[in-house]
């Protein structure tokens, strides 16, 4: 999160108040991309996109330099999280011109395994 949370100021807001929640769980790595998801989608319908350049750079570099539970979690705690909280508010295919290209791999891996390619399940980890 620190590197996510320096790459995208206008999240510091929302951190502050989410992580101040009386449930707050620090290890919930997964809720707590869901929070960003939440945030970068809401910032696409705004047409607030000045940060994206800086914050897909530094999900390639989680893809690119991470371990796999830190690929892992870059892709389904984040990607998956901004294809599912797009649902209803934007078309989350807007997203793909800020991907860089392990990213938008990753994406695309998501998308087929949501429409039942178990080969690209099966890749989402590469």
């Amino acid at each position: 999160m620190p590197l996510l949370r320096a790459a995208c100021p206008s999240f510091e807001g929302p951190w502050r108040a989410y992580v101040s929640n009386p449930v707050y769980d620090e290890e919930l790595i997964y809720v707590h991309l869901g929070e960003f998801a939440r945030h970068l989608v809401d910032l696409m319908v705004q047409g607030q996109v000045s940060e994206f350049e800086a914050v897909f750079d530094v999900v390639e570099r989680l893809h690119v330099e991470g371990d796999l539970h830190v690929r892992r979690v870059a892709t389904v705690g984040l990607l998956e999280g901004i294809q599912n909280v797009s649902g209803g508010k934007t078309d989350p295919e807007r997203f793909v011109p800020y991907l860089k290209p392990r990213t938008a791999r990753k994406w695309q891996l998501l998308n087929d395994a949501w429409n039942g390619d178990i080969e690209a399940a099966r890749q989402l980890d590469d």
